[in-house]
């Protein structure tokens, strides 16, 4: 654990940052590469089996957005204690996390009994796509231990700086998932031919595998770590500060389903095809915001840390660095989406109606990227910070707040084009909010809430050229 304070606390920002966040970024693209896959063995079954497994999405993304929830939580917490040396603060919290996943697991068994065939039954009435929807997810629902399990152990390695781990663990159980599907759905290798509830097995198997190794690493060396159920008692404050942080995180990962499903609606009024074309761009658009995502991922500790810390100015070299960064990624984004919309579109066999409606809709949207490099990278601080409500609020505007009014109202007067232009819109507004918001907390974050400005951050100014005010009060962690 001292060495990886080390290097949390001591080694130069962008070489750490980028050190943190590649192995994510990698961790993201397998984990997408998975899901197209995934669905192409189930497409092959036919239209109803692709349809059942649709309608069990969201029941998926609500295991994950929970898990995930609470393992950003988790990271938040225990890399603030070990950013202010609070190590016995540091185990009580990992035990913590492991004991609100079991029953999270437990709850998610009671739900998926319930609640699985009434949900199913909401959105159609066809017996077959109803039977393959409920095979589905009553496995992928009730045995979700593995997932979520899985994902707390990881969320554990990346709070100690540990990035590597997360991803061969991700890199496992997506590599299996992928093995099993066609050999569990078609019947190969003398296995039974098991159709949409082996795919769905195979999914489980993949999460208990990488859970199960998960387990195994985390035993061997788990970065300082130490979970002991011994004497186990709920400690009404970390169970604050962790769900405070995890559960509009929760929320923010289910909020591109409620999206998704409001605009669909929205388009489906005008034209099938831009629902077709809605739905293109949300795959596409994964190629940008992964990668994004991956960098917020490997921020968020470091951030934790030297929060923690009080090294404010490793913690504002960190900002500038992501933002830095994922602007350039943003910019590149841009730049495919305004320069290649048809190359883009081509790649996806876009008949000629699609490419009408698809051209000037990525054009239009991608308009919006760079502004969404304040607010992401804002958002992902704000987590950072145990602020979870301001983070909440940036990514509901961003994402749900205005969107789906603006696209009522602008639709009328200008068509389509009124639709698409509520992205960059609502990215502009999040980004104004987020800089407002950050300004307005970093004023209100005294030292009560964290240790002193140590010595190490002296030591930092020295050898860093991104430097606040050194002459800067020590009065406020910020200021």
């Amino acid at each position: 654990m001292k060495e990886q304070e080390n290097i949390m606390g001591t080694k130069r920002v962008f070489p750490l940052l980028m050190s943190m966040a590649i192995p994510p970024m990698i961790s993201m693209l397998i984990q997408s590469m998975y899901n197209i896959v995934d669905s192409i063995f189930v497409a092959q079954m036919g239209e109803d089996a692709l349809t059942a497994v649709s309608l069990a999405f969201p029941l998926q993304n609500l295991v994950l957005a929970v898990a995930v929830g609470l393992g950003v939580g988790l990271n938040s917490c225990i890399a603030r204690s070990l950013g202010a040396r609070k190590f016995d603060e540091v185990n009580r919290t990992a035990t913590h996390g492991i004991v609100f996943t079991a029953l999270h697991a437990l709850l998610f068994v009671i739900l998926g009994l319930v609640l699985i065939q009434p949900f199913i039954r909401m959105f159609t009435q066809d017996e077959t796509v109803f039977s393959y929807a409920c095979q589905y997810s009553y496995i992928v629902i009730c045995f979700s231990f593995g997932s979520l399990f899985h994902i707390n152990i990881e969320k554990m390695f990346q709070a100690t700086g540990n990035m590597v781990m997360p991803m061969i663990l991700q890199a496992v159980g997506a590599v299996i998932n992928i093995i099993l599907d066609p050999i569990l759905i078609f019947g190969k290798f003398g296995f039974p031919q098991m159709g949409v509830a082996g795919a769905a097995v195979a999914t489980i198997i993949g999460q208990i595998t990488a859970c199960v190794l998960a387990v195994i690493l985390f035993a061997r060396n788990s970065g300082g770590i130490h979970i002991s159920l011994k004497g186990f008692k709920t400690d009404a404050g970390i169970a604050k500060r962790v769900y405070s942080v995890a559960v509009p995180s929760a929320l923010m990962i289910a909020m591109p389903s409620i999206l998704v499903s409001i605009l669909n609606g929205i388009l489906s009024a005008v034209s099938q095809t831009a629902v077709a074309v809605f739905g293109l761009y949300y795959k596409i658009q994964t190629f940008v915001y992964m990668p994004a995502s991956g960098l917020v991922q490997g921020m968020r500790p470091i951030v934790s840390y030297n929060y923690g810390a009080g090294l404010q100015k490793r913690l504002y070299a960190t900002l500038k660095s992501s933002l830095l960064v994922i602007g350039v990624i943003m910019l590149i984004g841009t730049g495919l989406f305004m320069l290649m919309p048809e190359s883009i579109l081509s790649l996806f066999n876009a008949t000629q109606d699609m490419m009408d409606i698809g051209v000037p809709a990525l054009r239009i949207i991608s308009a919006g990227f760079l502004f969404s490099t304040v607010g992401v990278i804002l958002s992902g601080a704000f987590e950072a910070l145990g602020r979870g409500l301001q983070s909440l609020t940036i990514t509901m505007i961003r994402q749900l707040i205005l969107i789906p009014p603006l696209a009522i109202l602008l639709m009328r007067p200008l068509g389509l084009a009124g639709v698409w232009m509520t992205f960059p819109l609502s990215e502009l507004a999040a980004a104004i909010v987020a800089v407002f918001l950050f300004l307005y907390t970093k004023k209100r974050l005294y030292l009560s809430d964290c240790p002193t400005q140590s010595a190490a951050d002296k030591s930092f100014a020295a050898s860093e050229d991104i430097l606040s005010d050194p002459d800067a009060s020590s009065e406020t962690i910020w200021d």
